[in-house]
């Protein structure tokens, strides 16, 4: 079995390390923001002790002021006790820097009693005996959010340890109300209505009676074929930019019979393609709760 990563992520306040454990936690590392220094041994010892050790990720920066001067020592002492680690340093150019700091209108966190550019320059002085120790070093000064990502993807991926994006796909009605974490929303109240038939109205687009019903048209198939080549060309691209979970919200009128059947078909071929796919129908028989 593989060893579990144990990283510590540290760099300039504005490069990007909150981006960056934002994306370990999609790719479930356990994640701790702003850890004093002083308990990254014990933390170490801890995940070394888990019945199921994780991959792990800490940030360690300036934030933690005199505490953080202790870190090239207790980098130290982890070597000395036998803890594997690897450290990520995210650096950028001070222009950069400053400019993300206007945008944001934050204040440095060496801000009390210095300007920006000051601040700056004393935490780059600060951080430099940790820089030369780092494992890794990113310079993001020319390196767009999404690039960042793909990176810390491309660098601490461990093959058979990463959740893949999952995909959950929800039928409703639309007089209930759009759901509102969807992120794709397809309507198909264009298709024929088993409401209206005396035999199928009580039943939902889970029966077989009408999911003969619907499928007998066309328009079902024609419908199910495009919308399932769109799929096949959107998940990966969705993938590639390192999303972690998307949601398809299919609606027709009540969300009983046309939306419930198309929801069912949909999570099924997703599912051939491999995908982790949570299959939910919404509004289904909510008039009888």
């Amino acid at each position: 079995m593989e060893e579990s990563k144990f990283l510590i992520i540290t760099g300039m306040s504005g490069a990007g390390k909150t981006q960056a454990i934002r994306t370990l936690e999609d790719m479930n590392y356990f994640c701790v923001d702003n850890m004093p220094p002083a308990l990254i041994t014990k933390f170490a010892e801890l995940s070394r002790q888990a019945s199921a050790p994780r991959n792990t990720a800490i940030v360690v920066d300036i934030r933690g002021g005199r505490f953080f001067d202790k870190l090239a020592e207790v980098l130290d002492e982890l070597r000395l006790n036998g803890y594997s680690y690897e450290v990520l340093f995210l650096d950028a150019s001070d222009a950069v820097l400053i400019r993300r700091y206007k945008e944001t209108r934050r204040r440095h966190p060496l801000g009390q009693g210095r300007t920006l550019s000051e601040s700056i320059s004393y935490e780059r002085s600060s951080l430099q005996k940790i820089k030369d120790r780092a494992t890794y070093i990113i310079d993001t000064t020319d390196m767009r959010a999404d690039a960042l990502k793909n990176k810390i993807r491309e660098l601490f991926s461990v093959s058979g340890t990463g959740e893949p994006m999952s995909v959950t796909v929800q039928s409703f009605g639309f007089k209930h109300g759009l759901p509102l974490d969807s992120d794709m929303v397809l309507d198909v109240r264009f298709l024929p209505n088993p409401f209206y038939e005396d035999d199928l109205r009580m039943l939902t687009g889970n029966d077989e009676q009408v999911a003969q019903f619907i499928e007998h048209y066309p328009q079902t198939q024609q419908f199910l074929a495009k919308e399932e080549d769109l799929l096949e060309m959107l998940l990966p691209q969705y993938v590639a930019e390192g999303k972690s979970q998307l949601v398809i919200s299919v609606g027709c009128t009540g969300g009983q019979h046309r939306s419930v059947y198309i929801a069912n078909k949909l999570a099924a071929f997703l599912r051939r393609q491999g995908y982790k796919v949570l299959l939910s129908h919404r509004d289904l028989r909510l008039k009888n709760r």
